[in-house]
């Protein structure tokens, strides 16, 4: 009988394709994962895995059993999901993927009345874009994903996973004290402003560049804080929602509210092989509840 490690090795180096990156996937060193894929080898007679470059990439054979290890492992996940359910009872380990404003406005009060109300729980959480949390769910790597859904963006969610809204944040135009705009502005008249803007690969700025097409941002900054000290440096504006800055902003800049309103979806997601699962259905309560307390802390709307 094929090991179940051995197989979810397999099928991390096929979603991932090194690796380095599956090892990063299952929270393992890469010679542990090739220790499996060899293992996995020498068990089932067949060669897996051949040499490409500096990397590994799957054989003929490799690629027919990572497809059915995608099924076994899925089976398990329901199998598990099951015996959860009908022991009814919060236990195991839970790891959810989280985009950055959320790791920081809401996993911290979920995660933590998870573990006072489910101590035989253990959970991880792993910071990452909305469409590597979708692939790393889609692949059974993280239990939960908190996406933002930016309309304009539209995410995909494959076959299997099912997801339910927890609200929607609006965003304000934030710029600096003495920018010339007044309390309010068009969308439309922003296209020549001087912009700073997330990283490459993230949502928000594939909203921006598909809001305002021909945008190209000067500064990309991963981090909304670090985006407020250049704006109140005058070095441009920026859109940032209310879900990731405090009510209080610092010296030097200001909110304009932006007609139409930019606003963003904020979604959890899951597989629904493990929906039944006790563990699942905790987090997602309790993400409930987050949101609810965000929301009586989020800064209040821009003048009108």
């Amino acid at each position: 009988m094929m090991d179940l490690g051995r197989l979810r090795a397999l099928h991390a180096v096929a979603s991932y394709k090194t690796v380095l990156a599956a090892g990063e996937a299952l929270h393992c060193t890469p010679s542990a994962v090739s220790q499996q894929l060899a293992k996995l080898e020498r068990e089932t007679g067949a060669t897996l895995v051949e040499k490409h470059g500096r990397g590994l990439r799957l054989t003929e054979a490799g690629r027919v059993l990572a497809r059915h290890a995608e099924k076994v492992l899925a089976t398990v996940d329901e199998a598990e999901a099951a015996l959860a359910a009908h022991r009814d009872t919060v236990v195991g380990r839970l790891t959810v993927a989280a985009f950055a404003t959320a790791c920081r406005a809401l996993l911290p009060y979920a995660l933590h009345r998870l573990a006072s109300e489910h101590p035989q729980l253990s959970t991880g959480l792993v910071e990452v874009h909305p469409h590597e949390g979708l692939e790393m769910l889609h692949r059974g790597h993280v239990d939960l994903a908190v996406l933002d859904d930016w309309p304009a963006v539209a995410l995909r969610y494959p076959n299997g996973v099912t997801h339910i809204e927890l609200g929607w944040d609006v965003a304000d135009l934030i710029v600096p004290s003495d920018h010339r705009f007044g309390d309010t502005v068009p969308l439309a008249r922003l296209e020549d402003e001087r912009w700073i803007a997330a990283k490459g690969g993230d949502v928000c700025l594939e909203w921006l560049l598909r809001v305002l097409p021909g945008v190209q941002p000067d500064f990309h900054v991963a981090e909304f804080e670090t985006q407020l000290t250049l704006i109140a440096a005058g070095l441009g504006v920026a859109v940032i929602p209310r879900l990731a800055r405090s009510a209080e902003l610092p010296p030097g800049v200001r909110v304009v509210r932006v007609i139409p309103e930019p606003r963003r979806r904020v979604v959890v997601a899951w597989r629904e092989a493990s929906a039944a699962r006790p563990a699942v259905q905790a987090a997602v309560e309790a993400l409930r509840k987050s949101w609810i307390r965000a929301g009586r802390e989020r800064p209040a709307p821009a003048a009108r």
